[in-house]
């Protein structure tokens, strides 16, 4: 019960209600506290139409009155008078309970004549007050009733007296003035809670107060919840108690508010009866806001398991991510061991390439130094004859070691400058784009059953994503048993969100769901949808398929031909499973021509008469016989043709595998073809002498009775 604490509480005071009474708008508060926030308005401004009392303010009164309130919602926490110049304005403050509500008016001196009023009474109600409801911010002017004019609201105030009495540890006796004693008694006459010294003080067991029955605390408690509600009388008629209720004021009223008030010409009902009807509406409304309750708390179950999974998930996500950031921090480290290696290789190749040249040019340096010191010496002799026999051969070692000196001989092999430049843009540019991406499959698509259907042997069925899923989707995998209970096949792949499927059999149940996938995978499936395909088929002749020289009309159920030579058409649904019946009325014949009525496969030729080929199976017939063909062979010749409003019937039962054909109802000859399985399409063969309508959804002939189904039907 500890949430109905604020349900309890003045919006002024914030503290349980203490004689609350009801204002026009339904809200409640207490009867000191409503005296506390009254508002004095100017005599001369205030509008006689808005005067109000506890006998009943419409919701249509406020429409004034919001043009005179002291709370503005535009404004910053001060209220005005709205339209009043010569009103101060009045600072709003906020009550415990977080609404703002307005203190009371500067208090005026009050007439002499009510400086003698009784000692216990409440001071007088100015003329033309005005209060402003503290939650809904309604103001309205009191009448001369002032708030004896607003009925207390004695049901709340016995919930709160309950409510309290419930939270109580120990009851208190109620005439200790300090610090109250617990009660050891209750006295049922004076409704009073005594300890033990106050009852000896004030309620002596002598005289009168002998007769009075002392009960325990807890007793006496039980007793003031079970005594008899007190009847409440009219706030216009005191003396009279609430016997009606008028419907379009939606509040009770007594016999003299009928006779005298305004009540006169209203629907009112009895009390009794409006107690009892809005109490079962209002059991009502709370049965449904107990449900919505019941479903707000499992939501917050649902929650709070989404908390702790949010937390669990959160830590393994972390770590996660901290895993793989480590290891991309070690694929970087050991790139850069890789890197490092190749620079060490540069440096000591250079090295090696300089010091090689260095080496080199030492030697040769030294023996360039040494040839020269030893033809310096040789310069220096005196003997003509001894210096030419070697000054030739000095001269071309000069020459050769001179030579060897060229181009490019003093020039570094090797520069200082390392050519390698580390390209780690690619990389930054990388680092900077890493982010998280989409790496679990879908959600399982949710089937929108508004949408989806069958129609004849054809089923629409239409899904989408689970609102709060933000994974991405790149297609959708729909699946369909072969309705008769067999395993699911794929019969649909790609990214629409609805597909209608063809050529399922009739009179068949289906079981479909949907899955999607993308890069991660496929997720899970739908719940699974259960479709019943058409008992009975309803189809017409297709005019994709037929023939060009079939002509077409009636919305392709009448056909004929503009050519003497044979046509054959078709229907536009095919069979594969259960039992068929289909009519076609002959509404022109000429000349006597042979048309030929049956079933064939999707490729039968379309230039000859049905049945000349392997691909039909048909029965001709002209005004006199029949005859069943197949393969242009033509077995039991049958007395009996057809003419202008013959009708034509074809039965194809494949749980027997047999074709039946009958002329006006009867059968005509036996059957004609047996062993029948695969997927046959309802087809005729015509010249320009013959004009047939098609009659489709028939049941069953009633001379006929089908076999057993074949389980092993095949799928088409």
């Amino acid at each position: 019960m500890d949430e109905m604490d604020e349900e309890l509480k003045c919006p002024v005071c914030g503290s349980f209600f203490r004689e609350p009474i009801i204002l026009p708008c339904s809200h409640n508060i207490c009867l000191a506290c409503a005296r506390n926030i009254l508002v004095q308005t100017p005599d001369a401004e205030s509008p006689q139409s808005s005067r109000a009392s506890g006998s009943g303010v419409s919701d249509y009164d406020y429409l004034d009155l919001d043009k005179m309130s002291l709370y503005s919602e535009a404004d910053s926490g001060y209220g005005s008078y709205g339209g009043f110049v010569s009103a101060p304005t009045t600072p709003c403050q906020k009550s415990p309970n977080g609404v703002r509500v307005f203190p009371p008016a500067v208090p005026q001196p009050p007439p002499q004549h009510h400086l003698l009023q009784h000692p216990g009474s409440l001071p007088p109600i100015p003329r033309n007050s005005c209060i402003t409801c503290p939650q809904c911010h309604r103001s309205l002017i009191l009448d001369d009733r002032g708030l004896r004019g607003f009925p207390k609201n004695r049901v709340l105030e016995g919930v709160v007296d309950r409510y309290q009495q419930s939270k109580a540890a120990a009851l208190k006796c109620q005439l200790c003035e300090k610090s109250p004693k617990e009660a050891t008694v209750m006295c049922e006459q004076c409704d009073v809670f005594y300890c033990d010294p106050c009852r000896l003080r004030c309620h002596p067991p002598r005289g009168p107060l002998a007769k009075h029955r002392l009960v325990p605390p807890a007793q006496g408690r039980i007793s003031r919840r079970t005594s008899p509600r007190k009847i409440s009388t009219c706030t216009e008629h005191e003396l009279e108690n609430l016997s009606m209720y008028c419907v379009q004021c939606k509040m009770p009223v007594c016999y003299q508010c009928l006779e005298e008030g305004k009540h006169g010409t209203h629907e009112v009902k009895a009390l009794g009866a409006m107690w009892k009807l809005h109490k079962g509406q209002l059991s009502q409304a709370l049965n449904i806001l107990s449900d919505r309750a019941t479903e707000a708390k499992e939501f917050l179950v649902q929650l709070r398991n989404m908390v702790q999974h949010i937390q669990e998930n959160g830590v393994e996500f972390e770590a996660c991510l901290v895993a793989q950031c480590d290891a991309l921090i070690d694929a970087l480290n050991r790139r850069k061991a890789q890197l490092l290696s190749r620079v060490n290789n540069e440096h000591e190749h250079k090295l090696k390439v300089v010091r090689d040249q260095i080496s080199h040019c030492t030697v040769k340096l030294r023996q360039t130094t040494g040839l020269m010191e030893y033809c310096l010496e040789v310069i220096k002799e005196n003997d003509p004859s001894g210096f030419l026999q070697i000054s030739d051969a000095l001269i071309r070692r000069v020459h050769m070691t001179e030579g060897q000196w060229g181009k490019g001989t003093l020039t570094p092999r090797m520069t200082s400058d390392f050519d390698l430049t580390l390209d780690s843009s690619p990389l930054l540019q990388t680092i900077h784009q890493l982010d998280f991406v989409q790496m679990k499959v879908p959600a399982a698509p949710m089937l929108q059953l508004e949408e989806c259907c069958t129609q004849n042997n054809s089923a629409t069925l239409s899904w989408k994503q689970p609102p709060l899923s933000t994974i991405a989707v790149e297609g959708y995998i729909l699946e369909l048993d072969d309705g008769n209970g067999g395993q699911f096949r794929e019969v649909y792949v790609g990214t629409e969100t609805m597909c209608t499927v063809d050529g399922l059999h009739f009179n068949s149940t289906y079981k479909s769901r949907v899955k999607a996938y993308n890069d991660s995978g496929v997720g899970q499936y739908s719940k699974t949808l259960v479709m019943q395909t058409s008992e009975i088929a309803w189809f017409t002749f297709d005019p994709a398929s037929a023939h060009p020289d079939i002509i077409f009309s009636n919305d392709n159920l009448t056909v004929t031909c503009n050519s003497y030579d044979d046509r054959v058409v078709m229907g536009n649904c095919s069979f594969s499973r259960g039992v068929h019946y289909w009519e076609m009325t002959v509404d022109r014949y000429d000349n006597h021509p042979d048309p030929a009525f049956g079933v064939a496969c999707g490729d039968v030729l379309k230039d000859v008469m049905l049945g000349k080929d392997d691909k039909a199976w048909a029965m001709y017939v002209d005004n006199n016989r029949s005859w069943f063909m197949h393969n242009n062979s033509h077995t039991n010749r049958t007395d009996g043709g057809i003419g202008k409003g013959s009708t034509v019937g074809v039965l194809l039962d494949f749980t027997r595998g047999i074709l039946i054909f009958l002329i006006n109802d009867e059968q005509q000859g036996p059957v004609a073809f047996e062993a029948l399985e695969g997927q046959y399409f309802p087809a005729i063969s015509l010249n320009r002498n013959v004009q047939v309508t098609l009659h489709t959804g028939l049941p069953i002939p009633d001379f006929y009775t089908p076999g057993e189904a074949d389980p092993t039907g095949s799928v088409c």
